[in-house]
């Protein structure tokens, strides 16, 4: 039994809203083509067929949705892309997943998620005053309100979603309003994504994170979060999963976790395919999804490089105790929460203080699921 997951761009990287710290309008603007538009009918169709081509019955696949804004590609893409998979023959289990702003969200679109059991990703910056400071509409004003309508209208149908938070250098000395806001809005699931600069930049803004920001979020969230556990509030953290994953469960549920990239397959609005969300760029292009298959696109050589390069490693990392679940982690983030200039890690920094404490983590958890 195969399991995978594709991520697809329907609306390339449109938007209906100017995030200053967005690393995919950085990438998009790196190509010669900044914006594909929207994907059509034509390109879709292909698209689900030869995803299929892979496949075998029994098999599982996840068709992951972002963009730019996906909800930008209209209800019916969506209703489409639905269709076209249940006129497929082969029995493969498959799963729904959609990042968005929230932004075009109504009683028509939950409905329409509800129904197909999509998990949503809904983009909420961890607290009002530094979401409204960074993702604005294209006037200039904040998003936060429109946002928390949003995710309103998803508890009141009832609609599985996980906030994503951009973690910023601002919001990093935060955490622990952060919390009383997840605690506030009975949010169960947080993933924290590190605010990386440009690919192209020549000096870091000022929401960019460092690792020792990094440190300091996790450190004081960690305190906040285990005050929390003990009171039988169990608050899912994407991050703190994904260790508990890897040493418990002996699993990766991140990419890039152990330092080499792993197969992720990205389809532009065109049906252009790339190795990795990070770098949908001219240099990186697979081919076309209606041409071949992924698994076709990806025995090139260039997936394959792109697949095993080996991180170059600091100093650091040579006699770090946590090397083996570590090796330099992912490459993009490596800026942002491993080792800076001065040889400190904030991922290490991390370690040294959630490890000692797993075992009491997972007793706890287990006593308050009784």
């Amino acid at each position: 039994m195969k399991q995978i997951s594709v991520l697809i761009k329907p609306a390339s990287s449109l938007c209906n809203i100017r995030c200053k710290y967005c690393f995919y309008a950085n990438v998009s603007g790196l190509r010669e083509v900044r914006s594909f538009g929207k994907m059509t009918s034509e390109v879709a169709e292909k698209m689900i067929t030869n995803i299929f081509q892979d496949l075998a019955d029994g098999d599982v696949l996840t068709l992951a949705f972002q963009g730019g804004e996906p909800t930008l590609a209209g209800l019916s893409y969506f209703e489409h892309i639905v269709a076209l998979v249940a006129a497929q023959v082969k029995q493969i289990d498959v799963y729904y997943t959609i990042q968005t702003n929230g932004m075009v969200i109504n009683e028509q679109w939950c409905r329409f998620l509800k129904a197909n059991n999509f998990l949503v990703g809904l983009s909420i910056d961890g607290h009002p005053l530094y979401h409204d400071l960074n993702r604005i509409d294209p006037k200039g004003s904040g998003t936060f309100h429109r946002v928390m309508l949003t995710k309103h209208l998803f508890d009141k149908h009832e609609i599985d979603y996980n906030v994503l938070c951009v973690l910023t250098a601002p919001l990093a000395k935060e955490a622990k309003k952060v919390m009383q806001f997840i605690q506030k809005e009975h949010i169960s699931y947080i993933q924290f994504i590190p605010c990386l600069a440009d690919l192209d930049a020549s000096e870091a803004s000022d929401y960019v994170l460092t690792p020792k920001e990094f440190a300091t979020f996790y450190h004081q969230l960690l305190t906040d979060w285990l005050a929390a556990l003990e009171k039988g509030q169990a608050i899912s953290v994407k991050l703190f999963d994904d260790i508990i994953n890897l040493l418990i469960a002996k699993r990766v549920t991140s990419c890039g976790m152990l330092g080499n990239c792993q197969v992720q397959y990205v389809i532009e609005a065109d049906g252009s395919v790339y190795p990795c969300d990070f770098y949908v760029l001219d240099d990186h292009r697979m081919g076309y999804i209606q041409d071949k298959t992924l698994r076709q696109l990806f025995s090139n050589k260039n997936a394959k490089r792109f697949i095993c390069e080996q991180p170059n490693l600091p100093e650091t990392c040579h006699t770090c105790p946590f090397l083996n679940m570590c090796r330099g982690g992912c490459k993009r983030m490596k800026d942002a929460m491993y080792v800076d200039e001065t040889g400190y890690c904030g991922y290490a920094a991390l370690l040294h203080e959630f490890l000692p404490q797993i075992d009491y983590i997972l007793a706890t958890v287990e006593e308050r699921c009784r």
